[in-house]
């Protein structure tokens, strides 16, 4: 008897998640049908690179990581070259996304309604549905993190080689994802307490990953002359992002900075190696000359990349939604992201602090595995945009790991709530 009830309550909660997932892909659906943006900046890039690698032609250059516009390359060589493919595999990710997460909460111990609050909160997060009709390499990116995350979470042999394998694909998209294997190291070195192993496990994620992605040192490496990495945009990155003008923690032309490097006749003449190495140098001595601006400009980039949803736009570029409703609902993405992002960071902030005196007391039993993936995760994503750049879009692989971390906020507040009376 007990055993049937078991199987129809189960029954009923795959139900619930079920009945979401089709919610959360039906306005999908019916935002890409009916909103329609130009292509611009980055995404016309990918677009127009995906599309020559459809037709045979170079996979770029060693300038950007070309991870998405190759995968999206070769879904347009099968299926033809389109927006509308591109928003098609978007909802596919999308829809596989919905079912990567629910997958991570089967996996960690918490409660069923904590696990249909973060799912519905993932689900119907307004720039998971809006998302769908960029032709961005955000989506793609999730989709592998989430990915990692259930390997990680399992318990089968060799799992940290298919991390290995993941990260490598992961960092074609965003190269900083390489960190990754010093991110799990934390997280098993608290967890479990044996450095052996976590060196061990964490060591083979990164040389894994170094040797699949070695084919492709290789390519760049042939190309400009001397060994070169996913990408050589790092330095204009780091550039443009640390200097006495820019005073907003956003993108700047490299021009505007006095004294540019840009300009003078060896940077002009330098290849895209020895252009990335410049930049990062003449980066590097900004910020080791201006400690106090830095740490200014750093805040800036995580407060544009968290605590705002100006990203949206992105998504109504050009098309012919009307000012109003555009309005509208951004404000409606804006107020759900910072709530979520607010939240998650005061919750980061406190459960760091608990983390630190259940080491320095040795009660490490006591410390959520889950959530202390989650702030490890959150602070590798923040250290890099602290360091690098902040856009409003780069915190959209964060969506799951925040809301995860929003719903333990609310947990702890109702059982202080239920203390007081």
């Amino acid at each position: 008897m007990l055993t049937k009830m078991n199987y129809n309550h189960s029954k009923k909660s795959s139900k619930y998640y079920f009945i979401i997932g089709v919610i959360g892909l039906t306005l999908s659906i019916v935002w890409c049908s009916t909103v329609n943006p130009k292509l611009f900046s980055d995404f016309e890039y990918y677009y127009n690179l995906a599309v020559g690698i459809s037709q045979g032609k170079p996979w770029g250059d060693t300038y950007t990581s070309v991870g998405y516009p190759i995968i999206l390359g070769f879904i347009f060589k099968i299926f033809g070259a389109s927006t509308l493919v591109a928003k098609v595999f978007n909802i596919i990710l999308t829809v596989m996304n919905y079912y990567l997460v629910y997958s991570i909460l089967e996996k960690i111990d918490i409660e069923e309604k904590s696990k249909k609050l973060i799912y519905t909160l993932f689900v119907i997060f307004p720039l998971n549905i809006f998302y769908n009709n960029l032709v961005a390499t955000e989506i793609l990116f999730t989709n592998i993190f989430l990915l990692v995350t259930n390997v990680y979470l399992s318990n089968f042999r060799h799992k940290y080689i298919i991390i290995g394998i993941l990260t490598a694909v992961n960092t074609m998209v965003k190269p900083f994802f390489i960190v990754y294997f010093f991110a799990i190291f934390i997280v098993d070195i608290i967890k479990y307490k044996d450095f052996k192993n976590s060196i061990k496990g964490s060591l083979t994620v990164l040389f894994i990953s170094i040797l699949c992605l070695s084919p492709w040192f290789y390519r760049n490496t042939k190309l400009t002359g001397e060994l070169t990495f996913v990408s050589n945009n790092g330095g204009i990155v780091l550039y443009i992002n640390n200097n006495s003008q820019n005073n907003i923690g956003r993108w700047m032309a490299a021009e505007d900075v006095e004294n540019s490097i840009v300009k003078t006749e060896e940077y002009k003449s330098a290849n895209m190696t020895k252009k990335n190495m410049m930049l990062k140098t003449a980066a590097k001595e900004w910020i080791k000359e201006h400690p106090k601006d830095f740490i200014k400009l750093g805040f800036l980039r995580l407060k544009n990349t968290y605590f705002n949803a100006g990203d949206f736009f992105y998504t109504t570029y050009g098309s012919d939604i009307s000012e109003t409703y555009s309005s509208i609902i951004y404000n409606v993405a804006n107020v759900f992201k910072i709530a979520i992002f607010y939240s998650a960071i005061v919750f980061t902030l406190i459960y760091s602090l608990y983390i630190l005196i259940c080491i320095f007391t040795n009660r490490f039993e006591y410390i959520d595995s889950f959530a202390l993936y989650s702030l490890v995760i959150f602070y590798m994503f923040s250290c890099v945009y602290f360091i690098t750049e902040g856009q409003q879009r780069y915190s959209f692989p964060l969506i799951f790991t925040t809301i995860y971390c929003f719903n333990h906020l609310l947990n702890m507040l109702k059982e202080k709530i239920k203390g007081l009376f």
